[in-house]
């Protein structure tokens, strides 16, 4: 059995970036050669580490302004977060009524059948039904426009370790966002630009997509001691034909983050498209993904335990080498380019 405590790591507070940086392609690359000699490069320098036979794949989900504060009958505050609908996200946006699964705070505050008001806005109306555990409630959305409501009173959903304002919320996008639903940011891809995707595109860099909808376990840590106790909760997936026959052609398969990785592996177990739970944990075989473009994680995360998946224990080099050099760490840091074949 293996064991939580094996992935945790000293992340002092003043190393985790409460901001992104001006420019998306400044943050720091750390370079993985799988040896004990690291090498530094920006992400603006990524069009000259990838070339012919890459094809580069990015998960073009889009963040939801799913978080709301809303009013109890009583008066007191409730904050919701939609996590994900009962179907497709488009599906449910575009309904007058739909069901999602959310997370409310304070749930115990809130009795089946509650009705929750949003100061101002009219076109808005929410019940909260069943405890689905871990703060999770069944919640029932009415609206004649759910994305346009929650474009006037939704916020981002920011991971509870950022506690700035974000000025611009258009920076907890991917410049590739597109298809709506995640309750956080595919955050990986927060450091490409249009200009660098066209540069590493004449290079001879394929690009493919995959739809990965990112949701609970972005918040929830690791609470069990025993990674065999973990229980992954699934996340909805799609894998176009299209991304499928380039991947199947490079030469390189370079996954830019690990909602990315886990769709494409996902992919190759399960099929194209569904719901997966697959906890990516070593001795995994990798059947996909070759590279991986990635930021630096929380301790005792399960991001962390994929990481180590891919790498082996030399993540530990890594991240202590990263610390060493003022990088700046989680989901507005900066990032590392893993290489699973190294040696």
């Amino acid at each position: 059995m293996t064991s939580i405590d094996e992935f945790d790591y000293d992340l002092p507070p003043e190393r985790i970036a409460q901001v992104p940086l001006a420019e998306r392609t400044a943050s720091k690359l750390l370079l993985d050669k799988g040896t004990n000699v690291a090498e530094h490069a920006t992400v603006a320098n990524l069009d000259t580490l990838l070339g012919p036979g890459d094809v580069l794949v990015v998960n073009d989900t889009r963040v939801l302004a799913a978080r709301i504060f809303t009013k109890r009958p009583t008066g007191g505050v409730t904050e919701l977060l939609l996590l994900e609908p009962d179907g497709p996200a488009a599906t449910a946006l575009a309904s007058e009524r739909s069901e999602w699964v959310a997370l409310v705070k304070p749930s115990k505050k809130v009795a089946p059948g509650t009705e929750l008001t949003v100061d101002g806005e009219d076109d808005l109306a929410l019940t909260v039904g069943d405890d689905l555990g871990e703060g999770r409630r069944r919640v029932t959305v009415e609206s004649s426009n759910l994305e346009a409501a929650l474009e006037r009173i939704g916020k981002m959903p920011l991971p509870p370790y950022i506690t700035e304002t974000l000025d611009d919320p258009d920076r907890y996008q991917t410049v590739y966002a597109d298809q709506p639903g995640s309750a956080a940011a595919p955050t990986a891809g927060l450091h490409l630009t249009a200009a660098l995707l066209e540069r590493l595109k004449t290079r001879g860099v394929d690009f493919a997509t995959v739809e990965l909808v990112v949701g609970l376990d972005t918040f929830r840590p690791v609470m069990v001691d025993q990674l065999d106790d973990h229980h992954m909760h699934s996340e909805r997936y799609r894998v176009p034909e299209e991304t499928l026959a380039k991947v199947e052609a490079a030469e390189r398969v370079v996954a830019v983050g690990t909602t990315s990785c886990r769709a494409l592996e996902s992919a190759a177990q399960f099929g194209p498209s569904g719901a997966t739970d697959l906890f990516i944990r070593a001795p995994y075989e990798f059947q996909a993904v070759d590279m991986l473009l990635t930021n630096f994680h929380m301790p005792k995360s399960t991001l962390l335990v994929m990481i180590d998946a891919f790498v082996g224990p030399r993540w530990r080099t890594l991240y202590a080498e990263a610390l060493a050099s003022d990088y700046r760490f989680l989901s507005f840091g900066d990032a590392m380019l893993l290489d699973r074949h190294a040696t």
